[in-house]
């Protein structure tokens, strides 16, 4: 399914992303520390919020995030819900973590075991809703035949638009086009998306 170069590239991503997810851990750690404090003393809870998703294959690993949400929140995907009704069951200092993707931390981890990428399609939650793991399912090539990342196509360039499809659509574009400068460009795009001066479509 894959070209020849991508399947190198294949190759040369996962050592880029095991050297940037230990180096991402090691000098992110103080702030990783800070962060787990305050999450641990403004709130009752856990620090890491676990959660099962689907990875590459369909294969189910448990993605880490530092807990946002209220410890009586029910776990329900976010475009399934209003942006109203997440906030509500947001902690004070989770607000400001979403804001910023600082909960997205954890992930180094996620990538440093094999589970995700730096880039890739976006894992889903596992029991939310199946529409976008039917979408999925129904797009050649398969979003699931890579690993999923921290950060996506689907995910920058769809920012306001939940529609399933459209979101696998994107997905199966990358899956399709991949490489090292692709993913680079996302890799950038991320930080305008987190600073606000991209908003997608």
């Amino acid at each position: 399914m894959f070209k020849k170069r991508q399947k190198i590239y294949l190759v040369i991503k996962r050592i880029i992303d095991l050297a940037g997810s230990i180096l991402g851990i090691l000098i992110l750690s103080p702030l990783l520390l800070i962060i787990a404090i305050i999450t641990k003393i403004s709130s009752k809870g856990p620090v890491l919020f676990k959660q099962e998703r689907l990875g590459k294959d369909e294969k189910v690993f448990i993605l880490l995030k530092f807990r946002s949400m209220k410890v009586d929140a029910v776990q329900i995907g976010a475009e399934s819900i209003s942006i109203e009704e997440q906030e509500a069951m947001m902690t004070k200092w989770g607000k400001f973590m979403r804001k910023t993707s600082l909960d997205e931390f954890p992930q180094l981890f996620n990538i440093l075991t094999g589970k995700m990428s730096f880039i890739g399609p976006r894992p889903e939650m596992i029991g939310a809703t199946d529409d976008l793991r039917k979408a999925r399912q129904n797009m050649n090539p398969s979003p699931y035949s890579v690993k999923p990342g921290l950060g996506g196509y689907a995910q920058i360039y769809l920012r306001r638009n939940h529609d399933p499809i459209k979101k696998a659509e994107y997905d199966s574009y990358y899956v399709k086009h991949f490489s090292f400068w692709l993913d680079i460009k996302l890799f950038l795009m991320s930080f305008l998306v987190l600073f606000g001066l991209y908003k997608g479509h």
